[in-house]
């Protein structure tokens, strides 16, 4: 029994307290040990030339990128007028066409105006005023339009007084009778209408 108890009491003591192997020992140390502080840079010193010479760089890069700045601002902008011209392009394509047929219009109006009630020149009449209604009607289709400016208030921005007339019928500054229409292409004057303007009559 009592060399039993030995034999027990041994084999224990093999177990827990055994020597630990060299290498776990090394690395239990290894992990137990505090990590080394990296290392800083030695500080370096700059002669005076050298701080000159990094002043006159940052300077350099400070006015090259207020160029490039600029120069991107530019392009930007010159995007937008190019584009903005190309749409006016295609929405005034027909300007300066119509601009060609005003005195044809002109010539129709005339026409109407002259031709006299006779019941003989009833039909060229009518075929006058037909032709004239169907080019109105296309010209208005492609973005012309009339300015009447019988009765209305004088404005230079689409009258152009002839002349000015004396007359205590209508108040001053009125237009008292519209000599040649005016017209609009897509709200673009295109011709001012020629007036005669009312005046207070001198007393």
């Amino acid at each position: 029994m009592r060399v039993q108890s030995r034999y027990v009491a041994a084999l224990v003591s093999s177990v827990f307290f055994e020597p630990m192997p060299k290498k776990m020992k090394v690395d239990a140390e290894k992990e137990t040990k505090p990590a080394a502080a990296p290392e800083l840079p030695a500080l370096v010193s700059l002669t005076a030339e050298q701080i000159e010479e990094l002043k006159e760089r940052a300077a350099k890069a400070d006015e090259n990128w207020d160029r490039f700045l600029r120069q991107a601002a530019d392009l930007e902008n010159y995007k937008k007028r190019a584009a903005r011209e190309r749409t006016e392009a295609v929405t005034f394509a027909n300007e300066a066409l119509l601009q060609k047929l005003l005195p044809t219009l002109d010539a129709f109006d005339m026409a109407l105006a002259a031709a006299k009630p006779d019941p003989a020149s009833q039909s060229l009449r009518e075929g006058i005023v037909m032709i004239s209604n169907q080019l109105k009607s296309t010209l208005a289709e492609a973005g012309l339009e009339e300015i009447d400016a019988t009765g209305q208030t004088f404005d230079p921005a689409l009258h152009q007084a002839v002349s000015q007339q004396e007359t205590g019928e209508v108040p001053e500054g009125r237009v008292v009778q519209q000599i040649r229409k005016g017209y609009k292409f897509r709200n673009r004057l295109l011709r001012p209408a020629g007036v005669i303007v009312a005046r207070k009559p001198a007393p």
